[in-house]
């Protein structure tokens, strides 16, 4: 199980948002589950919530995704860079075929977007 936090995952795990921390324990203490944040989606959460990029990244069951060249080629075309990102992310890639979810507590913002998303307040 692949899962992309967008910002509002991420300040939600840092508010004790119960579903955002069974997916942190769970990529850090089941075989085939794996949590990503993306590096600009970290800054905004960051931004809105000082010291959540430090929180997360310093947690053993989260990947702190790069804004790397095809990542920032992406984000150039697109309007906000944290959701960009996230949806970058989301893509398939060799490592995962099927893509990634993107979990949020904003379910609404991804309507239309090519993502699969899981919603964090239900």
């Amino acid at each position: 199980m692949h899962i992309v936090l967008d910002e509002t995952a991420m300040a939600a795990a840092g508010q004790g948002n119960i579903l955002a921390s069974r997916l942190i324990h769970r990529a850090h203490a089941e075989a085939g589950w794996y949590l990503y944040a993306p590096s600009c989606a970290l800054v905004e959460a960051d931004r809105g919530r000082p010291g959540t990029a430090e929180h997360l990244a310093a947690l053993p069951g989260i990947t702190v995704l790069d804004l790397d060249l095809p990542a920032a080629l992406f984000v150039a075309q697109r309007e906000t860079w944290a959701a960009a990102h996230c949806q970058y992310a989301a893509q398939p890639t060799p490592e995962r075929p099927d893509g990634a979810i993107v979990a949020t507590t904003a379910p609404k913002r991804w309507d239309g977007e090519p993502v699969r998303v899981l919603d964090l307040n239900a």
